[in-house]
């Protein structure tokens, strides 16, 4: 009988234990999938009903991750401590969005538009009002990125609000990359920007960044020709983004947009509530940061759990 070095046999004991691991993984995966999903996993179908679009729906099993779209802001206003801090709790949702954009003073706030007039009622822009006056204007309601970061621990998508200045989305692409980088969450980390010149300076400068191009209406909404939407996936190809995060309005073209979609890009959709959507078509749609494995387990749980319901 042959006897084993001590070295091959550490060897072996270590591919079982990782075999065992990753097969212990999936069964706790698995059976968290298809016993109990959580509410941020749904199918696209779902998706379609839940934006009135009933006629579309029924052909797409596709599961769904749900995000949370300026925080829980159907509880709270939009994009404060307060909508963060509930989408943070709240099992609806798998990862949160907010904006970015420098007050007049540096300080990074977390604010979607450049004037205080819709939230607010003042027509002072963010950018020429100091932190302080923000406050003010607010009475404390707005908030500092530096604050919001350390109750988060979810995945983020974090918009870069581009106020025109290259120069200036740029500095705010590098500080906040150095912070996610500080605490050591790359992995947990989505830019988005509306700006492709953004989008496409995070992926020269920090390519180990998920990206993502946001769009709100464009030719192809409307007008679902195959051309259109071929045009709308090259203008993503060019500025090199990861995600593409459309209107809900584009669901009305969802045919095409599942048809066209590059492998290695993924389809995103949002709308002025609350609401973000990650549509998992293939391997490669995966919420960032995570696996492969991880992303099979919960496709297949799905899958298993679409079957029994």
């Amino acid at each position: 009988m042959l006897s084993r070095t001590p070295r091959e046999a550490n060897k072996l004991r270590n591919r079982v234990c990782g075999a065992l691991f990753a097969a212990v993984t999936a069964a706790v995966l698995l059976f968290f999938a298809v016993c109990c999903p959580p509410p941020s996993m749904m199918s696209l179908d779902e998706v379609l009903q839940r934006q009135g679009m009933e006629g579309s729906a029924g052909n797409y099993s596709y599961r769904c991750t749900a995000g949370a779209h300026r925080g829980a802001s159907q509880l709270h206003r939009e994009n404060t401590r307060e909508a963060l801090a509930e989408a943070e709790r709240s099992s609806s949702y798998a990862f949160i969005e907010f904006d970015v954009q420098y007050s007049l003073d540096g300080r990074i706030v977390v604010y979607h538009d450049r004037r205080m007039f819709r939230q607010f009622g003042s027509l002072k822009a963010v950018g020429d009002a100091t932190f302080a006056e923000l406050e003010d204007i607010t009475e404390g309601e707005i908030a500092a990125y530096d604050e919001i970061m350390p109750l988060l621990t979810k995945k983020l998508n974090i918009e870069i609000k581009s106020q025109g200045e290259v120069s200036e989305d740029f500095l705010l692409v590098d500080e906040i990359v150095a912070d996610i980088t500080r605490r050591g969450r790359e992995d947990d980390i989505l830019l988005s920007s509306i700006s492709a010149e953004v989008v496409s300076y995070v992926k020269k400068r920090y390519p180990h960044i998920a990206t993502g191009k946001i769009f709100w209406l464009t030719t192809s909404t409307y007008l679902p020709f195959d051309g259109l939407t071929r045009n709308l996936f090259r203008e993503i190809e060019e500025s090199r983004a990861d995600y593409l995060l459309l209107h809900v309005a584009n669901l009305r073209n969802i045919d095409d947009l599942l048809r066209y979609k590059p492998r290695g890009k993924t389809l995103m959709f949002w709308d002025f509530e609350d609401n973000v959507y990650l549509v998992h078509r293939d391997l490669s749609d995966r919420l960032w940061g995570n696996s492969i494995f991880t992303t099979f387990s919960k496709n297949l749980g799905f899958a298993i759990h679409q079957l029994f319901r």
